[in-house]
């Protein structure tokens, strides 16, 4: 088994096919920076859909058995069945999910389903329309969103609701939220993290997770809620649930890092391999692809790099390590 200098595993392989997004998300991509004139990547540096298969078969010869699909906004690429279609085909996989905003899912959920998705993630940090207009930077509705989310379950996707806490902006709606989707299946909670070089992260704006299990409880207690074991080795996830079953998770990687169960790569859209969320640079496999490395080239180098492998960075997060260089973009390698 394929293990880095901390004995991590490589088990995941987050798969990113755009660093386009139809918001703007201020945690993300700002309006200020990701503007009009903002300058994406062109088609011809995306990976296909065929390097894209091939690579991921090489990820799964050593070791990966969970793909997702992330961006910017996947569902933006066009064809994206296909790809998923090509992927759940590949032998070992035992997992495949999209990581969305959900504006496109009713259009494409069904067709996502056919190819053989199982499951989506979708963001949605405010239920109030204000609130999260201003969040997502454009004003859109979150009715949107939710239109999207009932188009996956219709479809017969697993759901999962993914919300980012900042202080000052959208903790006071978080149990209006909770009440408003519980029943559409398991909300996360995530503390603002410092991806990228543009969301103006400070510690001041991170909710603790303990916090936002209080807000969630109808007394402000959080004793409603009882927690539950991991599923697997390297949840990120601290899961709970109350007397009715309905799951919460706490995304607690400012609060309570944990960087020593992480078996996740990250493949940006133009084949740079990232061994972690907060990496300032990667390892280019796009350029050996298609120069006419094979497959054992291409193995060899994605060995080298995850054996080589020491990150830490939340459980390092600090000011000489925030002062670092600049960090890939949360658009370029999904979250």
């Amino acid at each position: 088994m394929l293990r880095d200098q901390l004995a991590r595993p490589l088990r995941d392989l987050r798969i990113s096919v755009t660093d386009r997004c139809n918001l703007r998300c201020t945690y993300c991509m700002p309006a200020e920076v990701f503007g009009p004139d903002y300058a994406f990547l062109p088609r011809t540096e995306l990976l296909s859909f065929e390097e894209i298969e091939r690579l991921a078969r090489v990820f799964v010869d050593l070791g990966v058995r969970k793909l997702r699909i992330t961006g910017g906004e996947p569902t933006l690429r066009r064809d994206l069945p296909d790809l998923i279609a090509r992927l759940t085909r590949i032998p070992g996989v035992d997992d495949v999910a999209l990581t969305t905003n959900g504006l496109l899912l009713p259009r494409l959920a069904a067709d996502l389903k056919t190819a053989g998705l199982h499951r989506v993630t979708v963001s949605i940090d405010s239920v109030d329309p204000e609130v999260f207009g201003r969040m997502n930077g454009l004003g859109t509705h979150p009715q949107k969103v939710l239109d999207g989310i009932e188009a996956a379950l219709n479809a017969g996707l697993g759901v999962k609701i993914n919300t980012v806490v900042q202080r000052g902006v959208n903790e006071a709606g978080l149990r209006n939220l909770w009440l408003a989707l519980r029943e559409k299946g398991a909300v996360r909670f995530i503390e603002f993290m410092d991806v990228g070089n543009h969301n103006g992260w400070n510690l001041d704006s991170v909710v603790p997770s303990r916090e936002v299990l209080a807000r969630l409880s109808e007394d402000g207690s959080g004793a409603e809620f009882h927690p539950l074991d991991p599923n697997y080795v390297g949840e990120v996830a601290a899961r709970h649930t109350d007397a009715a079953g309905h799951e919460i998770g706490l995304i607690s990687s400012v609060s309570a890092p944990f960087c020593g169960d992480c078996t996740r790569a990250r493949l940006s859209a133009v084949g740079v391999l990232y061994t972690c969320l907060f990496a300032g640079s990667g390892t280019d496999l796009r350029e050996p692809m298609r120069a006419g490395a094979d497959e054992a080239g291409l193995r060899r180098i994605i060995e080298l790099t995850w054996s080589s492998r020491r990150d830490r960075y939340s459980e390092e997060r600090g000011e000489a390590t925030t002062a670092q260089r600049g960090k890939i973009e949360m658009s370029h390698i999904g979250g």
